[in-house]
């Protein structure tokens, strides 16, 4: 009864560490959904491997072991579909399955080490960490043999290059794909439009009478109306 409430502890444990890692870090930052139930069903099959090699000890363990190594030797992390912020949460999800799923580990022990694991992963993919650095792998339209014209090039593009690779030069076409990390530049407010319906007047030059100034609208002006003659009272 004991082990089993041991047992009992370690698992809420670690699918509370695992719930924390996969909705309250991973997905409001990136947005994959496919890859949430990857990250569930590794941890909790992790977790149920090791603690069945826990339970069986020597009766059957090497067995269990080379079922544990087959499993995780199939999981192909390919660079294309799986960024590497994404590698990250993939082993963070296999250790913390790990730790707690060992039955001899003292509970408070697998706590805190699954939460300095969760502190680790939500400090490093922090939006906030070098929030304007981006990486982008960009065809030019043309070749610049000089890496001075090229960063010119790039920081006309993009904004202030970091470091970058020419991964493929084309002279035929007069091509060349650049894979750069890059400073964002800081995105500036443009002026408020002024509104359409609001009416200005122009003040009177010097040199200019009263009756001869105009108040401008919204593209037209008025006509002053000429003066009136005076009347001759003599």
């Amino acid at each position: 009864m004991d082990s089993l409430r041991h047992l009992a502890a370690h698992l809420g444990l670690d699918l509370t560490a695992i719930c924390l890692l996969t909705f309250a870090i991973y997905y409001p930052r990136h947005r994959r959904r496919d890859l949430v139930p990857a990250y569930l069903a590794l941890n909790v099959a992790l977790f149920t491997i090791v603690a069945a090699l826990a339970e069986v000890g020597g009766r059957g363990g090497m067995a269990l072991g080379f079922g544990l190594f087959g499993v995780l030797s199939i999981i192909r992390l390919r660079s294309d579909a799986v960024q590497h912020q994404e590698v990250a949460y993939y082993f963070t999800t296999l250790v913390l399955g790990l730790i707690c799923g060992l039955p001899h580990l003292r509970f408070g022990l697998a706590a805190a080490l699954s939460a300095v694991l969760l502190l680790v992963v939500y400090a490093a993919d922090h939006p906030r960490l070098f929030a304007r650095a981006r990486r982008a792998v960009i065809t030019l339209d043309a070749v610049h043999t000089n890496p001075t014209a090229l960063r010119t090039d790039l920081a006309r593009r993009l904004g202030e290059p970091l470091h970058w690779t020419v991964m493929e030069i084309d002279f035929v076409r007069d091509l060349m794909v650049v894979d750069v990390r890059y400073r964002e530049p800081v995105a500036t407010s443009a002026p408020a439009p002024a509104h359409p319906h609001i009416r200005t007047s122009t003040p009177a030059s010097p040199s200019t009478s009263p009756s001869m100034s105009a108040s401008v609208t919204t593209g037209h002006a008025d006509v002053p109306r000429p003066a009136a003659p005076a009347l001759d009272t003599a």
